[in-house]
């Protein structure tokens, strides 16, 4: 097993590869992508699949904006990769999440050193707490779509401010996507009236689904993993008081990310009858359908939750 010292190790010689006028080539790091300007020398990175999206629709045919995790990777258990560390030194602005969402960073920031501009989405947004953690905060705000409004409103604003030539640009793709996101909010509203208020009881492998659930009038009636990541532990006393807890409200589904393990929820299950979704896509894209944007991936969420509570 690699010691955190010999990982580095290994990522600064990977780095310093990377850095060879060979592997500065665009073939060298294909999923970075090529830029469609000449105009500005931006290296754009975003922290995540559904980040990413979200930017690129804010830059248009101006930028290529790339994701660092992989479609599929779920960023509370993401391990990092030695690829991982050269994408971060080629760039010159990272959008994140934060919220303490993007925890797998901290180590391949301090091993790339260099200079970046970090464009944080959330910024401004009030957070949650997590219901499960006496200090912990929820992260998972792009699950209500007004919060991600702001976070084209930040994104926006850091495009601009890194590239002053294309600030108009920027700005007339954010108001075209942000009247996207309202129809999507809208469009939601509107599934989610199909189910009967004494339904819309929301149980999670983890707390994931708190700010959706406070828009658009859901109650979280428990979560399997006692936090708001997925890394959490499980005692059985855990699972007795989400037993518990679930026959006292009558909560008729569970609701799983497609990456989540499913082996605690199933044991639920068995202990109380009520029905596993273990398909959603919440922290990730997906390479094709169901969810290859993040507007396609709130709709195929709302969808699968509609379906199974309505």
């Amino acid at each position: 097993m690699l010691t955190r010292l010999s990982f580095f190790l290994i990522l600064n010689l990977i780095l310093a590869a990377a850095c060879s006028p060979l592997a500065s080539t665009p073939s060298a790091i294909p999923s970075m992508g090529q830029r469609t300007t000449q105009s500005s020398d931006l290296v754009v990175l975003a922290s995540t699949t559904f980040l990413a999206d979200i930017a690129q629709n804010v830059a248009g045919s101006r930028l290529s904006i790339a994701s660092l995790l992989p479609a599929g990777a779920d960023p509370h258990s993401y391990q990092p990769v030695p690829s991982d560390l050269a994408k971060i030194s080629k760039s010159t602005l990272l959008i994140v999440n934060g919220a303490e969402y993007e925890k797998f960073l901290e180590p391949l920031l301090e091993a790339a050193g260099g200079k970046r501009t970090v464009i944080v989405a959330s910024a401004g947004i009030e957070l949650r707490k997590d219901t499960q953690m006496e200090h912990g905060l929820d992260p998972h705000l792009w699950l209500d779509p007004n919060n991600v409004i702001v976070y084209v409103q930040n994104i926006r604003d850091g495009l601009g401010q890194a590239d002053p030539q294309g600030e108009e640009i920027y700005r007339s793709n954010a108001q075209a996507y942000t009247a996207k996101l309202k129809e999507l909010d809208t469009w939601i509203a509107g599934q989610v009236a199909a189910i009967p208020p004494e339904r819309r009881l929301l149980v999670t492998n983890h707390e994931t689904l708190g700010y959706f659930a406070d828009r658009y009038g859901f109650k979280i009636a428990g979560t399997v993993l006692r936090s708001a990541s997925s890394e959490a532990s499980v005692s059985a006393r855990d699972l007795s008081d989400v037993i518990n807890e679930i026959k006292a409200a009558g909560v008729p589904v569970i609701f799983l990310d497609k990456v989540e393990n499913p082996m605690f929820a199933q044991q639920i299950a068995a202990e109380t009858g009520v029905l596993v979704v273990d398909d959603l896509q919440l922290e990730s894209l997906t390479n094709g359908p169901p969810a290859p944007t993040y507007i396609e991936m709130m709709r195929y969420n709302v969808t699968r939750i509609v379906q199974a509570l309505k």
